[in-house]
């Protein structure tokens, strides 16, 4: 009995040990005169500087589940800052508030690119980035926010969209994209349809960018988020998709990164 409770101490010690090597931390920033509250997030047992990732959150904004896709990329020895897009406090509770504040960003690109841009710079600000790897990913929402990002020309090395938007007011601007682009799409996904698709396809081989589409079968939107359940119809949680599309993810930074 004593030597099992040794075991199951010193097992313990270890877990929490690799738990507090975990650092975050809310941080307030601006974009214009919007104040926006990001969530940063690091293991402090990675010596020296290391690649850095923004995430970008659903049509819910800044909550848990971008809070824990930055988790996981920080174990992956990243360093990495999930933006908030909508602002400090702004948080949707309904599918109607939050379609309401996606449309907006939607609508105005511009804006949307200058809000990710503001999530970069302050990734890029850390002291523990090397900020000549850089990488943004995103869900939903955020999929389409990342791929804007890329459009509106900044230096990063990768863009991930998991189950975005691919359309674009302004294809044109794919020419901008300096990165490899990497889109991770549901094949049953009933909101980016096989035209929206398509159209994204087109949109960047004429701008001759170096992407790669993975078409997950039966996958639906929202296709990594457990908390997606048929609601709203068209959103539902795909387990292998969601474990496939992650490790996609990772490959692809070792590509990039070259690590």
């Amino acid at each position: 009995m004593r030597i099992f409770l040794a075991l199951l101490a010193g097992w313990l010690c270890l877990s929490s040990a690799g738990w507090a090597a975990l650092r975050s931390q809310a941080v307030s920033y601006k974009q214009g005169e919007a104040v926006l509250e990001g969530y940063l997030v690091y293991d402090d047992a990675v010596a020296g500087k290391r690649p850095g990732i923004l995430v970008v959150h659903e049509w819910k904004g800044l909550n848990d589940y971008a809070k824990k896709r930055a988790d996981m990329l920080a174990r992956l020895g990243y360093v990495a800052f999930a933006a908030d897009i909508y602002g400090k406090g702004i948080r949707p509770q309904t599918i109607a508030e939050a379609g309401a504040m996606a449309g907006k960003f939607k609508a105005n690109r511009p804006l949307l690119r200058a809000r990710v841009n503001a999530g970069l710079d302050v990734l890029r600000s850390q002291p523990n980035v090397n900020t000549s790897q850089l990488a943004a990913i995103g869900y939903c929402f955020g999929g389409t926010a990342v791929l804007e990002l890329g459009r509106s020309g900044v230096d990063v090395k990768g863009i991930v969209s998991f189950h975005g938007g691919l359309s674009s007011p302004t294809p044109q601007d794919a020419g901008n994209i300096k990165g490899k682009v990497l889109a991770l799409h549901g094949a049953a996904d009933p909101f980016v349809n096989a035209d929206e698709v398509a159209s994204f396809e087109k949109e960047m081989k004429e701008a001759k960018v170096n992407y790669r589409l993975v078409k997950y079968p039966g996958a639906m939107h929202g296709f990594t988020n457990p908390d997606n359940k048929g609601v709203p119809p068209g959103a539902l949680y795909n387990e292998a998709a969601d474990k496939a599309s992650w490790i996609e993810m990772q490959e692809f930074f070792k590509e990039i990164f070259k690590r």
